[in-house]
């Protein structure tokens, strides 16, 4: 098991990122990938949660301890695996998700990507009051500007990796239209408007 990975990041995709090693690269699975962007081709320190499967083993990543904490915490609930543990934490506001749980907000929960009723029950059942020891700050890196279009399109494709819908996108993309965001600040802004919605 591992508890962190310090390395240079090399690559970032919508769905991971790839931090080298003595020599390796390392796919690495992040909430929010664009979260990275102005580290890259920097040294950088990510702390890291493996999942071990028949066909794959896989490493999944945080920019912080607590933000691996509140991972952690959610994939003990049944019915939640890494993927839309991801999807939760990639909202950036791990208060909501605390606060939803500790007041037993159903509603809030299930406006998550592939976090039914039953589901969102139960985490409430398994988290209520667990995190009391989790800082709420959310740690991520401040984003360098660029081409407001193609951090658009990744933002979309990111959210689109996360397990939300294309239909749900559309309305989102054409709000954003004419912005100049980085992709972390429009996937942050997109997930708090779905959460809303």
């Amino acid at each position: 098991m591992y508890d962190y990975i310090k390395g240079k990041l090399t690559k970032i995709t919508a769905k991971y990122i790839v931090v080298e090693a003595g020599g390796l690269g390392y796919i690495i699975n992040v909430a929010n990938p664009y979260s990275f962007s102005d580290l890259m081709n920097q040294d950088v320190q990510i702390y890291l949660h493996q999942v071990v499967r028949e066909d794959a083993q896989l490493l999944f990543g945080f920019h912080t301890e607590d933000e691996k904490a509140v991972f952690l915490n959610l994939i003990s609930v049944s019915g939640i695996g890494p993927t839309t543990a991801l999807a939760i934490i990639a909202v950036d506001d791990n208060e909501g998700l605390v606060t939803a749980i500790d007041n037993s907000d159903i509603r809030y929960l299930m406006k998550f990507p592939k976090i039914g009723k039953k589901t969102a029950q139960q985490v409430v059942l398994d988290l209520a009051g667990k995190f009391a020891d989790v800082s709420m700050e959310n740690g991520l890196a401040s984003q360098a500007k660029a081409v407001a279009n193609e951090q658009l399109e990744e933002a979309m494709e990111a959210l689109l990796a996360l397990g939300y819908k294309a239909a749900e996108l559309k309305k989102i993309r054409k709000f954003f239209e004419g912005t100049n965001e980085t992709a972390e600040q429009y996937i942050k802004s997109s997930l708090k408007m779905l959460m809303k919605g």
